[in-house]
C-alpha cells in the first residue's frame, strides 16, 4: 500500500539512511512487503507498528556467526564458507524488555560487517556511550527493522543478509545489533517562559500540541523560540533527526501536516532535506527540546510554483527526539 505524502514537510531530496555504506538495505523490506516506493517525506506507516514487517527466522548462516564479548568489546566473525542462502536472524541472547516494534525509537549498539572481509563497515562506536538512536522506519532503517523487530529490548541479535537482498553488486553483510533502551517520543526538557509575540502552544495529556495564532500580521523573517529546553546532543548541520511535529497556517490556524495525526509516529529526515525555516528551527537545538518556528513564504514554499502553501506563512511546533550525524 502506498504511504501518504506529507504535505507540509515535503523534503527537497530523499533523506539518507544513516548507514550510507549499506544504503541499498532500504530495499529489503519494500521488496518483502510489496509496498510501492515511499514518498519523499520519509513518512512512516503507523499501521505497521503492531505487526512484524519481516520476522526473519534463524538459519545456517546466522547461527554460524561467532559473537564474542559484549558492548564496545564485541567481536563479530563470519565463517568464510557461510552460505547466505537468504535473510536469517539468530538471537544470541534474549533481553527482558518490551518487544521492539516498527516505528519505535530506540538506542542501538551495533556493528555492520562485510561478510567477505570481516571488515566493520559501520558501528555505533561513534555515538555517545557507544550507542546511536534509531527510528525503526521501514522507509529508511529497514536494516534495523529486520534485525530488531518483535524481539525484547536488550536482545543481542545477528542478522545475515545476502548481497542479492541489498541490491545488484552488493556484498553479503552481517548485522550485529542490540536495542539498548526505548527512547522518549515527546520532548522531555525543562519548560521555558513563552516568547512574547509568538503563537501560544498548549499540550494535551499525551503531549500532543495545539497552536493559537496571535492577532496581527505574520513576521517577515523566520523566528524560532524554545518552549522546552532539552539537555541532549546538539543537532548539527545535515544531521539525521527524529521529531514529532505539528504545522499550521498563520492565516487561519488550519493544520496542514502533523506526525501527531499519524498515530504520533515520529518522522525522520535530514535537516538539509526540508524547507529552510524548518532547518533553521532544528540546527543548534538540543535533543529533548520543543521549539516553535514561524516562517514567511520565502523560508517555506514560496519558491514552489503552484504549491498549495506557496503564499502561506507557516508555524511549526517540533519535539526534537534524536539526532545522528550522517555517515559520509
Amino acid at each position: 500500500m502506498s504511504r501518504p505524502r506529507s504535505r507540509g514537510l515535503t523534503v527537497r531530496k530523499r533523506p539518507l539512511i544513516v548507514l550510507s555504506t549499506v544504503a541499498a538495505a532500504t530495499l529489503l523490506l519494500a521488496g518483502c512487503s510489496g509496498s510501492s516506493a515511499p514518498s519523499s517525506s520519509g513518512t512512516p506507516d503507523p499501521s505497521a507498528s503492531s505487526t512484524c514487517a519481516l520476522d526473519a527466522q534463524p538459519g545456517v548462516t546466522s547461527d554460524a556467526v561467532v559473537v564474542e564479548g559484549e558492548g564496545a568489546d564485541t567481536k563479530v566473525t563470519v565463517p568464510s564458507d557461510a552460505a547466505f542462502a537468504g535473510v536469517e536472524r539468530t538471537v544470541v541472547s534474549a533481553g527482558d524488555g518490551d518487544d521492539v516494534l516498527v516505528n519505535d525509537l530506540v538506542s542501538v549498539q551495533y556493528q555492520i560487517v562485510d561478510a567477505t572481509t570481516n571488515e566493520v563497515l559501520d558501528s555505533s562506536a561513534r555515538g555517545e556511550g557507544g550507542v546511536l538512536p534509531v527510528l525503526l522506519d521501514t522507509n529508511q532503517s529497514s536494516l534495523f527493522v529486520a534485525a530488531l523487530e518483535c524481539e525484547p529490548v536488550g536482545s543481542r541479535v545477528v542478522l545475515s543478509l545476502p548481497g542479492s537482498a541489498l541490491g545488484e553488486g552488493a556484498n553479503n553483510v552481517v548485522v550485529y545489533a542490540q536495542a539498548v533502551e526505548q527512547l522518549p517520543e515527546i520532548a522531555t526538557g525543562t519548560p521555558v517562559d513563552p516568547t512574547p509575540g509568538m503563537p501560544t502552544v498548549t499540550l494535551d495529556e499525551d503531549g500532543k500540541p495545539s497552536i493559537k495564532i496571535p492577532e496581527g500580521d505574520a513576521p517577515t523573517e523566520t523566528k524560532v523560540a524554545v518552549l522546552t529546553q532539552g539537555d541532549g546532543p546538539t543537532v548539527g548541520a545535515g544531521d539525521l533527526v527524529v521529531v514529532q511535529y505539528l504545522g499550521v497556517k498563520w492565516s487561519d490556524g488550519e493544520e496542514f501536516d502533523s506526525s501527531w495525526s499519524r498515530d504520533a509516529a515520529p518522522a525522520q529526515f535530514q535537516t538539509t532535506g526540508v524547507v529552510a525555516g524548518f532547518q533553521k528551527a532544528l540546527e543548534g537545538q538540543k535533543v529533548g527540546s520543543q521549539v516553535i518556528v514561524v516562517m514567511p513564504p520565502s523560508d517555506g514554499y514560496g519558491a514552489s510554483e503552484g504549491h498549495e502553501l506557496q503564499k502561506e506563512s507557516l508555524v511549526f511546533v517540533v519535539d526534537i527526539l534524536a539526532t545522528t550525524p550522517v555517515q559520509q
